[in-house]
């Protein structure tokens, strides 16, 4: 099948279209939510969700922003469930290696604690976009497609947010 539109044309191969996408979906849905199961589930079903609403897809924007918006809609539908929102906690960051040194595994920790906080203080905006370029590695316009904003509109909110993201990380001591 393949769908045309916005000067694109794409081959909808579900197979090629996950191995793709998935690990992109999968890295935003975690910087969303901080839990790999979670994660993991939420992306099978924007998979499953992108292959039944094949025909929704208008191809005005990029498949990978399409997954996005339907991995964030689905991200939305489960904090509803829970009525609360998710904490990030040390477990979920259990499976990123650390080195054997316990001195530079507590620094490693501090430095995710750090880094969690300061993200924490900003806008949910900032956080997304922030979220998409970094663990999503999308581009800015695919950023803007994703959250309904433009391009530039990306590119400004994440070099803001990057700036006071450092700020807020500036105060933190080094060693080393």
């Amino acid at each position: 099948m393949e769908r045309k539109g916005g000067g694109q044309s794409v081959a909808w191969n579900g197979e090629d279209i996950y191995r793709k996408h998935a690990e992109g979906v999968y890295r935003y849905l975690f910087s969303l939510c901080g839990e790999a199961d979670t994660a993991e589930e939420l992306t099978q079903e924007t998979f499953c969700q992108a292959l039944k609403g094949l025909g929704t897809f208008r191809g005005d924007c990029t498949p990978g922003s399409w997954l996005c918006a339907i991995a964030k809609r689905l991200w939305y539908k489960e904090l509803e469930r829970r009525r609360r929102t998710v904490p990030l906690e040390d477990e979920s960051l259990s499976h990123l290696t650390a080195p054997d040194d316990p001195a530079a595994e507590l620094e490693l920790r501090d430095d995710r604690n750090a880094l969690y906080r300061a993200m924490r203080g900003l806008s949910p905006e900032t956080r997304e976009v922030l979220s998409l370029r970094l663990a999503g590695e999308f581009s800015f316009r695919e950023i803007g497609e994703i959250l309904g904003r433009t391009e530039v509109w990306a590119r400004v909110r994440f070099y803001r947010g990057k700036e006071e993201l450092m700020r807020k990380l500036g105060g933190k001591e080094r060693h080393g």
